[in-house]
């Protein structure tokens, strides 16, 4: 009888090609990197695809083979591999980014899970409320990072409340997650978990595993890295870029230059840009865009 420790091997059947040089871990043989996020979440890289590459080469090395098997002869004109990352990232060629995958564990309040859940391009499995009885984690946050709505983004805040009103709002999430012992109560008298669960605040931990490719994980952290995202998120967007920086660092760097501290122009606004004239729109958003371009640009 075999163990379950025992070595795997492959059937008889099937060939089995040695690498061309000594393979290593992409995660230094770790089970797991974790960052902990607020109070009670976390963010762990769990699993990369590739997991081993050739000694030497990092995680972008799947992107470039991958670039180079379907580009084939013209990729010959790029010759190192930081320059081939680089123009597929510059030319928005994402299919080899595509053969990087990561795998997380994420634990986050439930307002945050459903902003992450509108990115419909991941494997996600969560924690079941309906089989489980919902820890008892809370989001609350500190008095200072308590908003008032911005004035300019209408799903957004931007400068802190006043004291008076911060301290009020955190009673108001003491009140919310009172409920939490009710809830235990009810369940234990039978009430069942999937109507139980709907008494509970979204201010409530919930759990899941994500898995996405480079990708699209790149198209995640642009827009929740972004100023404008909502902080909460924020804290785990650069948390997950903080994981895969070390895996994938030729891509991450072309990220950076290309994609997240890039900037889009429009048509209307290189022709301002050209001319020197006046944005050719009377809508007030694009004009407000426009400006704030242009402040980056020191134009």
């Amino acid at each position: 009888m075999t163990s379950a420790s025992s070595t795997v091997s492959a059937p008889a059947s099937i060939r089995s090609v040695p690498p061309e040089s000594p393979l290593v871990d992409v995660m230094q043989g770790a089970a797991r990197w974790e960052i902990p996020v607020h109070e009670h979440g976390l963010i762990a890289l769990v699993d990369a695809m590739p997991r081993l590459v050739p000694q030497g080469k990092t995680g972008d090395f799947a992107i470039v083979q991958a670039a180079r098997v379907s580009y084939g002869e013209g990729t010959k004109q790029v010759s190192e591999d930081r320059g081939l990352v680089r123009y597929l990232m510059r030319h928005r060629h994402s299919t080899p980014f595509e053969m990087v995958e990561f795998k997380f564990h994420v634990v986050m309040p439930i307002f945050i899970a459903r902003q992450w859940i509108r990115h419909r391009t991941a494997n996600v499995n969560e924690y079941s409320a309906r089989y489980s009885i919902v820890p008892d984690r809370f989001y609350r946050p500190s008095i200072e990072n308590i908003r008032q709505q911005s004035s300019t983004n209408r799903q957004g805040g931007d400068q802190p409340v006043d004291v008076g009103t911060a301290e009020e709002f955190l009673r108001l999430l003491e009140e919310a997650e009172s409920s939490y012992t009710r809830y235990i109560g009810l369940t234990e008298r039978g009430v069942a978990r999937e109507l139980a669960r709907t008494a509970l605040p979204v201010s409530v931990y919930t759990e899941w595993y994500w898995k996405c490719d480079l990708h699209n994980i790149f198209h995640f952290l642009s827009l929740r890295m972004d100023p404008h995202a909502q902080k909460e998120i924020q804290d785990y967007a650069n948390a997950m870029y903080r994981l895969i920086q070390p895996i994938v660092p030729v891509a991450a760097e072309a990220f950076e230059d290309y994609r997240l501290n890039a900037m889009h122009l429009t048509s209307l606004e290189i022709e301002a840009l050209r001319t020197g004239e006046p944005l050719k729109t009377t809508n007030k958003r694009e004009i407000a865009e426009w400006d704030a371009k242009r402040a980056r640009l020191g134009r």
